[in-house]
């Protein structure tokens, strides 16, 4: 399930002919389940998310600046939208991973 702006886009879209992705109201701030991280300073309006070099992919990349910072690539995706999921899964395991370093004192 996948939320646009403030409301989800509709299935039953009057527009006929429409091939792969439809143009929406602005990025999608949901996907799987999981909230994604948008960011106005990027091209691709999510954090973590650029166009590959000469593609049409999209590449994630988080960087985990706690007590060792690491940058870790995420992989290729075919758009935005899923290179954002990425994003958002790592940044949920990551703090996942925080929260117990935390408790395990």
């Amino acid at each position: 399930a996948l939320a646009v702006g403030e409301a989800a886009a509709e299935e039953g879209d009057e527009e006929e002919g429409g091939e792969g992705e439809q143009e929406s109201e602005g990025p999608v701030t949901e996907a799987e389940g999981l909230r994604l991280h948008l960011s106005s300073r990027s091209s691709s309006g999510y954090k973590g998310v650029r166009q590959a070099t000469n593609s049409d992919r999209f590449e994630a990349r988080y960087t985990n600046s706690g007590t060792r910072s690491t940058d870790r690539y995420l992989g290729n995706f075919d758009s935005a939208v899923e290179a954002a999921v990425a994003y958002a899964r790592a940044i949920g395991e990551a703090e996942e991973d925080d929260e117990e370093e935390e408790g395990g004192e």
